[in-house]
This record gives C-alpha cells, sequence and structure tokens, in this order.
C-alpha cells in the first residue's frame, strides 16, 4: 500500500492505494492544529490503513507556513559577516505603495538584538580578503548557548561562491552546544542576492526545532502502529524528500499541501492532454491558484511569506501558487463604513464555521452556501457530518443582514460575490500578471469547495471549460501519490552568452548533475530511474532581473549557443511581451532538477452509460437560489453512480463524499472515461 496525507487548515485527507487491486481509499478527519501528529494518525485509522503493509506514507503539511505567520518559531540567532548585520532589517529599498502612509516594510523573524557579526570575508569570486576569526566565532558560540538559543542560521558573503567558513562556524557552535539546531546558507540556496540569502536561511532555522519536533513525534508515533515502510515528505518544489533532508530543509515544506494538487493537475494535463490549465484549489482556508503549460508548473522567481508588500523573501525553488484568504470557512466581517469582507481570518477546524454546531459564531462562506441551498446539511462528508442550517441563518443574521438592511439570502449571496472576486484575482496573478490569458485555459477546480464556486469564478475570467476531478477533497493527497523523489541545485554564474566557453557551460551542469545523482542514489534510486532538467536564468545585458529558460539536454557546442539565445528571447516575449533578438544576454545562474522516478497509480477507466444519467444516480430535488435567477427547484445526482458519457444540463447539484459540484443554469457537465466531470460553461469562450 501507499498512503498520501495531507493536512489542511480545516480537513485531514488520508488516500490509500492499493497496489495489489488498483483500488483507492478516501478518509476526511478535521484537523488538529495543537497536535498535528494526532491528526495524522486518526485520519490513517479512519482510512482503516494496515501499518504493516504500508510502503511509503507521503506526507504534506502546513506546519512550517503556519508557524511563520502566527510568529510561533524557535528564539533563533543568526551569525553574519562582520559591517553586515543590518542587511535582514534594510531588505530591498522598494515602497510598492509609495502614497500608503500605513505602507510597512517586512518584519524580520530575527530581532536585531539576535544577530552577531564575526570578522571574516569572502570576495565574489571565492577568494578570501579577510580570514576567519576563530576566537571571534568561539566568543559568539559561548554568547548564544549561555543566552538559551535553540537555533542558529549562519550567513556569509559570497558563501554561494565558498562556503569554508561557514562550515567551520557550524562546526565551533556544534563543539558549543550540540542541541543547536543549526542552518548555513550554502546549503539552501547557492545564489546571490544577500537579502534574500539571509532572509532563508533565517526561516530555515526559526522553523526547525519545531519541524525537527513534529517530524520526529510523527515517526515515533508510525513506529509504534509497526510502521516499517518509508516516510517521504511533499516539497514546495512539486517533488518528495526523505524525511532526513526535511528536517534539515525545512523551509522546502512551506508549500508542500498546495503542491500536491499542482502535481495532480499535471498528472491530470498529461492524462486528458490539455496543453494549458489553471490549478484551483478551494479548501477550508485559503484558495490557491496555479499554471501548467505543456505539462510543466511555473516555478516563482521569488516568494514572499505574507505578500510582496511586507512579506519575507524566501530563495527556493519553489512552484508559483499565489493564495488568498478565501474558503470555506472564511469568516465574513463588516468594516467601519459598512463594506463588506471575507477573509483572510478562518474559522478552521476549531470551532468551524457556525453550521459545524462546534461552538462556531461567524459567518463564514460554508454557512452562506448551506443558506442558499447549494450545500445538503444531511449530505455533507456523505452524511457523517451534518450541518446546523438554524445556527448558519443565526450568524448571518446577526453579523452581516441585520446590519446592513438586508435579507438573509442577500447577505449570503454577497458574501460569495465577495469570495468570487478574491479568488479570482488569485488566478489573474498566475495568468495576466505573467503574462498569459485565462481564456486560453482550462480551470481544474479542486479541494472540497473548489467545485461549488469554480463556475463562478471561470465566468468572472471568461474561462469557457472546467474540470472537476475524480474525489476533488482528496485531490491534492491524491497528486502526492503522483510525484516523484526530487532534488534542486542552482549555482549562481555570471557570464556573458557571447563570451562563453561552451564546453565550460556543460561542465557545470554536469558537475551539479552529479550532485544531484549521488543524492538520489543515497536514497535509493536505481539509475535508470533518474533524469535531468535543466535550466538557466538569464537577461539582457544591463537588466536587473532574470527569466528562467529551459536548457538544451547538451549545452557543449556552438549550436547550443543560438538555441540558448533563442529560447531565452521566447521567454522574454512571453513573459514581458517584448524582446530584443539582436542584444547580447547574461547568465546569471544555472539550475539543474534531479528527478527520481516513482510508481504512480493507474486509475481505471468507469464503465460507460447512456447520454442521460441512470434513474439510480438521481437523489432528489432541492431548491437552490442563484445570483440573478432568484430561487430555482433542480435536481441532485450522486456522482457515484454516474457513467461515462452522462450528461447533465444545469442547472443541477452534483453531490459526493468530500465535495458538491455546482452546475449553473445555461451550463452542462460531461462524465469523461475515467469519471472527471468535465464542464462548459454557457457564454463563455
Amino acid at each position: 500500500m501507499r498512503v498520501a496525507v495531507d493536512i489542511g487548515g480545516t480537513f485531514t485527507d488520508v488516500v490509500v492505494f492499493d497496489e495489489a487491486n488498483g483500488s483507492l481509499a478516501l478518509a476526511k478527519a478535521l484537523s488538529t492544529p495543537a497536535e498535528l501528529a494526532r491528526g495524522v494518525l486518526e485520519g490513517l485509522t479512519k482510512a482503516a490503513v494496515r501499518f504493516g503493509e504500508v510502503s511509503s506514507l507521503i506526507h504534506g503539511s502546513t506546519v512550517v507556513i503556519n508557524a511563520i505567520i502566527e510568529r510561533q518559531g524557535a528564539k533563533t540567532a543568526l551569525i553574519t559577516t562582520k559591517g553586515f548585520r543590518d542587511v535582514y532589517e534594510i531588505g530591498r529599498i522598494n515602497r510598492p505603495e509609495s502614497f500608503n502612509p500605513r505602507f510597512r516594510k517586512h518584519r524580520p523573524l530575527i530581532p536585531r538584538e539576535n544577530i552577531f557579526e564575526v570578522t571574516q570575508r569572502m570576495l565574489a569570486d571565492g577568494s578570501v580578503r579577510t580570514p576567519f576569526d576563530e576566537d571571534e566565532a568561539r566568543e559568539v558560540a559561548r554568547i548564544i548557548k549561555e543566552e538559551g538559543f535553540e537555533a542558529v542560521a549562519v550567513l556569509f558573503l559570497h558563501a554561494y561562491r565558498a562556503p569554508e567558513h561557514e562550515i567551520r562556524m557550524c562546526e565551533i557552535l556544534r563543539e558549543t552546544d550540540p542541541n543547536l539546531f543549526l542552518s548555513a546558507s550554502h546549503e539552501l540556496s547557492r545564489e546571490y542576492r544577500e537579502y534574500e540569502r539571509t532572509s532563508t536561511v533565517a526561516a530555515n532555522a526559526y522553523v526547525g526545532p519545531k519541524v525537527s519536533q513534529y517530524l520526529g513525534d510523527l515517526e515515533r508515533r508510525l513506529r509504534d502502529h509497526r510502521f516499517g515502510g518509508s516516510l517521504m515528505i511533499m516539497q514546495s518544489n512539486g517533488g518528495l524528500s526523505d524525511v532526513e533532508m526535511a528536517r534539515r530543509q525545512c523551509i522546502q515544506m512551506m508549500e508542500s499541501g498546495p503542491a500536491g494538487g499542482v502535481v495532480g493537475t499535471m498528472a491530470l494535463c498529461e492524462m486528458l492532454e490539455l496543453d494549458a490549465a489553471i490549478a484551483f484549489d478551494m479548501g477550508g482556508t485559503t484558495a490557491k491558484a496555479s499554471v501548467i503549460r505543456r505539462g510543466e508548473p511555473s516555478l516563482a522567481p521569488d516568494y514572499f511569506i505574507g505578500g510582496y508588500n511586507e512579506g519575507l523573501a524566501i530563495r527556493i525553488p519553489v512552484l508559483d501558487i499565489v493564495e488568498v484568504g478565501t474558503g470555506g470557512g472564511s469568516i465574513a466581517w463588516l468594516d467601519e463604513g459598512g463594506g463588506l469582507h471575507v477573509g483572510p481570518r478562518s474559522a478552521g477546524a476549531e470551532p468551524g464555521p457556525a453550521s459545524y454546531g462546534r461552538g462556531g459564531t461567524e459567518p463564514t462562506v460554508t454557512d452562506a452556501n448551506v443558506i442558499l441551498g447549494r450545500l445538503s446539511p444531511e449530505s455533507f462528508l456523505g452524511g457523517e457530518m451534518c450541518l446546523d442550517r438554524d445556527a448558519a441563518e443565526k450568524a448571518l443574521r446577526e453579523k452581516l443582514a441585520q446590519p446592513l438592511g438586508v435579507n438573509l439570502q442577500r447577505a449570503a449571496a454577497g458574501m460569495l460575490q465577495v469570495a468570487t472576486a478574491a479568488m479570482a484575482n488569485a488566478v489573474r496573478h498566475v495568468t495576466l500578471e505573467r503574462g498569459l490569458d485565462p481564456r486560453d485555459f482550462t480551470l481544474v477546480a479542486y479541494g472540497g469547495c473548489g467545485p461549488l464556486h469554480a463556475a463562478s469564478v471561470a465566468k468572472e475570467l471568461s474561462i469557457g471549460k472546467i474540470i472537476i476531478p475524480n474525489a476533488p477533497g482528496h485531490f491534492s493527497a491524491l497528486g502526492m501519490l503522483m510525484a516523484d523523489l526530487r532534488r534542486d541545485y542552482v549555482q549562481t554564474l555570471f557570464e556573458r552568452m557571447d563570451d562563453l566557453e561552451m564546453f565550460q557551460l556543460e561542465d557545470q551542469f554536469r558537475k551539479l548533475e552529479d550532485e544531484g545523482r549521488q543524492a538520489l542514489l543515497a536514497s535509493g534510486i536505481p539509475p535508470d530511474r533518474i533524469v535531468f532538467e535543466r535550466a538557466a536564468d538569464m537577461r539582457y545585458v544591463g537588466q536587473e532581473h532574470a527569466v528562467a529558460v529551459r536548457m538544451p539536454a547538451n549545452a557543449g557546442d556552438e549550436s547550443a549557443r543560438t538555441e540558448i539565445k533563442r529560447r531565452f528571447d521566447e521567454a522574454h516575449e512571453l513573459r514581458y511581451s517584448h524582446s530584443a533578438p539582436e542584444e547580447s544576454a547574461d547568465i546569471v545562474s544555472l539550475r539543474v532538477s534531479a528527478i527520481g522516478r516513482l510508481g504512480k497509480p493507474q486509475l481505471a477507466q468507469i464503465a460507460p452509460g447512456q447520454t442521460m444519467p441512470p434513474a439510480n444516480s438521481r437523489r432528489g430535488v432541492r431548491t437552490v437560489i442563484f445570483e440573478g435567477a432568484g430561487a430555482i427547484e433542480l435536481p441532485v445526482y450522486d456522482r457515484a453512480k454516474l457513467l461515462q458519457g452522462n450528461v447533465i444540463a444545469g442547472p443541477a447539484i452534483i453531490e459526493e463524499v468530500a465535495s458538491t459540484t455546482v452546475v449553473e443554469p445555461g451550463d452542462a457537465a460531461t462524465v469523461n472515461e475515467f469519471g472527471h466531470l468535465v464542464l462548459q460553461l454557457n457564454g463563455t469562450q
């Protein structure tokens, strides 16, 4: 058996794939924020997992991102080159909102008084300008031990080129206090840009003790249940790592849950031969969007925890996922002027939406869906959890409808309109702001709430086609089973393309590939299942920022020089809508992804049927209120009983255990051969 577990803000999802018979078992349990490992075990027990028969368990978690956002990390020190103590606090001299008097820069995870300097200095070419002062380093290590720090981040200038001083500093720290969690910048990022490297290593050290403790607790609990397989961790780059690497490079887990959904969308694109898709994931706490083109996901050039304006910069390979605080548990509220807002605050799993009946009193998106008839109180989670409609009505009436002077249904519809606008903006961030037209894409909607709102979001963006995959409520966890073991390597290399010796470029790529090969062989991947992907960050001469460009498999001859420049011009044209083929270009950094191919579940096709859905798929009728159309009595279908070729004309509701799909008036849903729902929207192209 292979198992995937995805911890979300509201629910923990479990998918169990039995390789013997090809079957999938699904389970959903409320997350336990205070004790995440317990929630994992509860989900596995609920799925009736036979621990002794599990060959691998893949895990994605929000523990890293939550610890940073909530500022619940360890007491952390930062050691840096003498004279560069303030790099972390100064950051970049950019002000996105020039005329906003309330604008605030990023707030560092490590305060200035916890930043220490050591005399040493490397130059950008790797040579030593100032030798490493060991006596000073030992004194700093003594102070750190005496003051009770739990973690230390080490960043010396230009260590991406020559890490010897960082390595020696870590040795001294271990000699002084073996219990410290240590993080050196060269282990995480070998790219230039000192602020981004500082911010990355600081964040890794800050969450290190908590993540290490969590993973250790999870391993211990699994062993207690006689689990003997391998525990693998989903990374933000869409690949898997072993648990030991995850303990050292915790920051790689930052977007591990959402990354599973993107990997699942990639597999779906391959299965259905989709050239361009938008992965749209709406769960209980947030909604996420990402783009897949020609089978490949977009990687973010820079990632900011908390948003670009005042977020913390993280410089690691991470999928380009834009997230907004709009999920099923997002709370609606009124500002001082009576304006309606939804999120980013969420009711989470405890107490949850008012309709959960667990003590929540704030109106949420889930409560609005109950009031409008889009969610059935009796069928929620397959009937396992009954929703309290009266509690939902009370929350909306007291907090929204009465203060606004509108009826209950209008307040609920207004909530969904605001939520739709926010989610559509997330999609615009990964399409229009990247030079892409969303109308050229198919929307793949998943997460517990994704199918509920997919049609509204798509129409806001003039997207004409939606795919609701099988088991959308568990799709991120299912996507983890489709992931491969992956290591990403980046090395800064400033070279003018016109002057570069191509054999030197090929030699640098091969060095990075050899490093990746050794890491994957050590993880048990056979040589014939190791593949590499090459890329480089490039820019025109005189530019500051670079774009990532796919590199040919062999860059060692003169023909590759012309091909690389052509690819760069195309990438620049796509990103910025202009290019300059006659201008010279620089290579800034080289990138190699070492991928160890793993076996993946093969989903069986479902039985064919007629155009009309079978009679036993009808669950009855329900009254649903649509904006602009009023109350409509429509049929409700059981998705598990639909057959290949069935066409459901809107308006209709399609229910399944962990999700509900709304087919709006004028739209139509068709069941394809794999059981996915393909929605064609009326009036869009």
